[in-house]
This record gives C-alpha cells, sequence and structure tokens, in this order.
C-alpha cells in the first residue's frame, strides 16, 4: 500500500481500520450516542451558575440556591456516569478491534514465505504486531470518538454562547483565529515526530531481538563492550525522537494558555464596560458564565490538538501494520489434491531454481525417488543440497522444469496436504519454550499421548524424556535451552514420527552431535525411515552409505548418481570427498 503521505490518504486508511469496527457496531453506536450526550449537558453547569448567581445569589434568595446546587449535584453525577460509560465503551472497542487485527496480522506473517523473512528482521515485525496496534486502539479510546466528542462540546458551546450574547462571544473568540493558526503548523510538526519515534522504536526492536537472541556469540566473542556502544547510539535516537516530539508540545501548550489568557483579557475588558453601563449590557451572571465556557472551549481545544496527535500516532502505526498484511509474499495456494495416501514418489524433472533474479542455484536438476527409498544428496558447502528441499516442501518457487508427487505436479496439491506429508528434520532443531509434547504433537489434537510415548520408544527417546522433571509435560523453555543438542534432535524425530509423513527429509540430522548420541538418532533414523521415501542430506558420508541412490551435487548441477559401491568405483566427485572425509578423520575407510 502506498505511503501515507497526507491528509488525502488518511480517509481511506480511517475507512480500512473502520472495517475492523462492523462486528462490534453495537458498542460504536452507543459510545457515539454518548459522545453527543455529553457535547449536548456541557453547556449546562454554566448556565446552571448563571441562573443561579442572577437569581438567587444577587436577590439573597437562600431557599432557591439551595435548590439549585441540588440540581447541579445531581448533574454531575450524571456526566460522571455518562462519562464512565463513554470511557469503558471505547477502550473496550479499542481493545476489541485491535485484537482482531492482531490475530489477522499474526495469521498473515506465519503465512509469508520464507523469502519474505530473509529479507525482514524478525524485530520490526515484533513492533508491527505488538505497538503499532497498541496506537491503533488510542484512535477509538483516546482519538477519533474524543475528538468527535470534543468537536461537539466546542460547537455547542459556541452556538450557546452566541445565543446567550452574540456581542460578547465575537470579542471572546477574537484569538480564536491564532489558536487555529498554532493547531495547524503543531499537528504538522508532531506528526513528523510521531513518524520518527515509530522508526526507531522498530530499530531498537529489531537490535534487542537480534542481540538477545545471538548472546552467546557476543559473550563467545567478548563483543559485550562494542554491542554496548551501539546500544548507546540507537537508544539515543530513540531518546532524541520523543525529545523532539515532547518539544512540539513544551511550545503549544503555553501558546495555548496565552491566548486563552487574551480571551479571557478581552471579556474581561468587555464585560467590566457592559456591568458599568446603566443599563448593564450583561449580568454578573453571564460574565462568570461566560468565563467558565472559555476554560471549558479552551481545555477542548488544547487536548483536541493533542488526542489529533493521537489519532495522528494511531495513524502512522495502521499504515505499517495494513504494509505488513498487504505484503504479497503468499505462497499461491490454488491446488485441490488431497488423495487419502500419498505413496512418495518424488521426480525432479529439468529444475532450475534461484533466490535472487537469475542468478541460479539449482540448474538442470533430473532424478527420481522411487517410493520407499532412501536418497541421499552430498556435495561440497553451497552446492544447492538445502535449496533442492526447501522447493520440494514449496517454501521456495522453481523457476524452471517441474517437481512431480506421485505423477502429479506438486502445484496441484493442496499445499498444507503437501507440507503435512513431508516431514524434515533439520540440524538446528527449533523447539518452542512449551512441553515437551507440545512440541512434538504441536497442538494436534489427533495425536494421542499413546501414540507420543509409542513413537518415542521407538526413536529411543522414552527413557531420557521419563526422567525428566514433569516427564512429556516438562518446559524445555525458549529453543530448547535446557536439553542437550542430541536430545533436541531425539525430540524433532519423535515429532516428524507422530505426523506419520509419506516422505521424510533429513537435513545434516547428525552433524552437531557426539558419536554416542549419533549411534541412537542413526537408530531413531532407522525406524523412522521404514515404509518411507527418505531425501537425506549429510556431511558425514558413514552415514548414507547404505542409501538406495546418492546423487552429488556441485554448484547447483548433478555431477554423479548412484550406489555407494558404485560412485567409489568411478572414482570422481564422490570419492574424492569420500577419501578427504576419512583421511581427515584417520578413520579406516573399509566398506
Amino acid at each position: 500500500m502506498a505511503a501515507v503521505t497526507g491528509d488525502a490518504y488518511d480517509f481511506g486508511l480511517m475507512k480500512r481500520i473502520f472495517g475492523y469496527v462492523k462486528p462490534y457496531r453495537r458498542i460504536f453506536f452507543w459510545s457515539v450516542v454518548l459522545t453527543i450526550l455529553l457535547a449536548a449537558v456541557a453547556p449546562l453547569r454554566p448556565w446552571l451558575i448563571k441562573y443561579t448567581l442572577d437569581h438567587y445569589i444577587l436577590q439573597d434568595q437562600h431557599n432557591g440556591l439551595v435548590m439549585m446546587m441540588v440540581v447541579m449535584l445531581v448533574l454531575l453525577v450524571l456526566q460522571s456516569l455518562i462519562q464512565y460509560q463513554h470511557t469503558l465503551l471505547t477502550n473496550h472497542l479499542g481493545q476489541s478491534v485491535i485484537r482482531d487485527l492482531r490475530i489477522s496480522v499474526f495469521n498473515h506473517i506465519t503465512r509469508l514465505r520464507l523469502k519474505f523473512f530473509d529479507k525482514t528482521p524478525i524485530g520490526q515485525l515484533i513492533t508491527r504486531t505488538v505497538s503499532d496496534l497498541e496506537t491503533i486502539a488510542d484512535i477509538f479510546s483516546e482519538g477519533l470518538i474524543v475528538i468527535i466528542g470534543d468537536v461537539l462540546q466546542v460547537a455547542v458551546i459556541i452556538a450557546w454562547m452566541a445565543f446567550e450574547d452574540w456581542e460578547l462571544t465575537i470579542v471572546v473568540l477574537l484569538p480564536m483565529p491564532l489558536l487555529i493558526f498554532a493547531t495547524r503548523i503543531f499537528q504538522k510538526s508532531i506528526k513528523s515526530a510521531f513518524q520518527s519515534v515509530r522508526a526507531e522504536v522498530s530499530n531498537l526492536n529489531t537490535f534487542l531481538q537480534e542481540h538477545i537472541t545471538g548472546i552467546s556469540i557476543i559473550q563467545y566473542f567478548a563483543r559485550e563492550k562494542q554491542e554496548y556502544n551501539k546500544f548507546k547510539k540507537i537508544n539515543s535516537r530513540y531518546r532524541d525522537a520523543n525529545i523532539r516530539s515532547n518539544w512540539y508540545y513544551s511550545i503549544f501548550f503555553p501558546v495555548v494558555e496565552i491566548i486563552s489568557a487574551m480571551s479571557l483579557g478581552l471579556l474581561v475588558w468587555y464585560g467590566a464596560k457592559s456591568i458599568l453601563a446603566k443599563p448593564f449590557d450583561a449580568s454578573p451572571g453571564t460574565i462568570a458564565e461566560f468565563i467558565l465556557f472559555i476554560n471549558m472551549l479552551f481545555r477542548p481545544i488544547r487536548e483536541l490538538a493533542d488526542k489529533f496527535n493521537t489519532l495522528q500516532m494511531g495513524m502512522v502505526g495502521a499504515e505499517r501494520v495494513f504494509k505488513v498484511l498487504d505484503t504479497k509474499e503468499h505462497t499461491p495456494d490454488k491446488g485441490s489434491l488431497a488423495p487419502a495416501k500419498l505413496e512418495g514418489n518424488v521426480i525432479f524433472d529439468r529444475v532450475w531454481f534461484a533466490y535472487n533474479d537469475e542468478n541460479w542455484v539449482l540448474k538442470e536438476l533430473s532424478f527420481e525417488v522411487r517410493a520407499g527409498e532412501t536418497v541421499a544428496l552430498v556435495g561440497a558447502t553451497g552446492a544447492g543440497k538445502s535449496s533442492t528441499i526447501n522447493i520440494l516442501n514449496r517454501f521456495y518457487e522453481i523457476g524452471r522444469g517441474n517437481i512431480l508427487l506421485d505423477g502429479h505436479d506438486i502445484h496441484e496439491y493442496r499445499l498444507d496436504y503437501l507440507r503435512r506429508n513431508i516431514a524434515t528434520v533439520l540440524q538446528d532443531v527449533f523447539l518452542f519454550s512449551d512441553s515437551i509434547l507440545n512440541n512434538i504433537t504441536l497442538g494436534h489434537p489427533g495425536i494421542s499421548m499413546e501414540t507420543v510415548t509409542d513413537a518415542a520408544k521407538k526413536v529411543g527417546a522414552h527413557d531420557f524424556i521419563a526422567k525428566l522433571p514433569g516427564g512429556y509435560q516438562y518446559n524445555v523453555m525458549e529453543r530448547g535451552a535446557t536439553l542437550s543438542a542430541g536430545q533436541a534432535q531425539l525430540i524433532s524425530f519423535i515429532r516428524a514420527f507422530v505426523h506419520n509423513p509419506a516422505i521424510l527429509v533429513l537435513d545434516e540430522a547428525t552433524s552437531s552431535v557426539d558419536t554416542e548420541t549419533e549411534l541412537m538418532i542413526q537408530h531413531a533414523i532407522n525406524n523412522l525411515m521404514q515404509g518411507r521415501t527418505a531425501i537425506v542430506i549429510a556431511h558425514r558420508l558413514s552415514t548414507i552409505q547404505k542409501a538406495d541412490k546418492i546423487i552429488v551435487l556441485d554448484k547447483g548441477e548433478i555431477k554423479e548418481m548412484g550406489t555407494h559401491h558404485e560412485l567409489l568405483r568411478i572414482g570422481g566427485y564422490y570419492k574424492k570427498l569420500y577419501d578427504l572425509q576419512f583421511s581427515s578423520t584417520g578413520i579406516d575407510k573399509t566398506v
């Protein structure tokens, strides 16, 4: 969506925000009704004070004074009740809208393809989903509805003043053009300041998210002081942006007070002349009434500027949030195939793939993995192994060629069905801050506890899980911090096992564990592979010697293909990799 650069675009943005109000039309209706009611009763108290002064105090009517005091007390209680309900409804409306918006944003973000996250900082998305959305709530609780109420109150008060004494009203409102001019300048300046504040908040969140996540690297290399200095600079920019916005307030509010004093001074000057005239044009009650009106007039006008800026800040936040919602980085999901059983026969037919433009990572890739077979992909770093499995899952889209699954192009399958039937176990296991059970099932209601424990026993992880405090309810903390790398890896195998995929992808699944744990994981792999198509990426060639087919990749191209023994006999790329790996480890490579 185009950036909001001026008032011409604000109406469209506001209309879009109010699209989320539709489910809460009744709350919005009553909020508006109460807003109008508050504006309507606003002039009553000053008028009652005027009437009391002219008709009871100056006339020494004690009984009438007591009666008017009771009336004013009842009016005050009534206004307080209306104000209470108004505040409650507008805040409820704002929180309900941002709840729905936050759900929409989260749902949208989780469906974005990986390419989007390659170029977008996570901290920036957190800012959009949390703090930017909070500013949108203020549009309802402190912004638009309150602005409408203040404008109505100002209009009602001016109309009432004109009805009471139009000459005195003109005198009192003489400084008003100065206030309108000052407010307009303040509004433009503060909007720019708020945009800077939101930008710096995003930068701050991004920096914190990245550096807290990578705290181990900072400490490993003793970079605390350097990162501290970077943070100081970012934090200083955030402080300066806030100070700049506060500076505008520090100028604007005194200006309003000066203009208000000018209006009050004109009232006293003109009113005094009127009272001294015989007969006087304005009664003492009218002068007292107008003094109260001036306070009631300038308070909402002053707050109107503040509330308008709250609205502007909400609009800036909305612009940023809708920019995320308008991101079209979704994987197209136009397929309809979802057969009851997937055999798992995979064919890559002259596949080309590039992350950026035509800087091809995979070139003319053609091979077949028959259902139930195990195929291994080997090659140096950057050969295209991980890219091959990423495009099979449709995390990225291919540039040319076709990928067939059971004879059908993968685009013909429903995306959720495709990914449900391809389980991927990565080298860098990600576990959520939750129980072991929930990390295995991922909240799937169809996976029972019995299924989980049975899978854990087959993988060889049940014993160590049972010894943990709480067993399967043990909280692994963020990213599985309380488990070893091997334990986390075993849990990822259980996760793949219980989801019962037709195709299993192992991406360097044993490269970061010790030999003893590797033997356990190899046992888990053997159990997991039974009856499934498997595609294995491995640096340790010892783990793939029994594969039905080994594909050697180099710079995105297939150089060799065959069994372990066939490739050794050829004496090409695979033989060089094999000799290099085993000579460097000193292991007997006799097979």
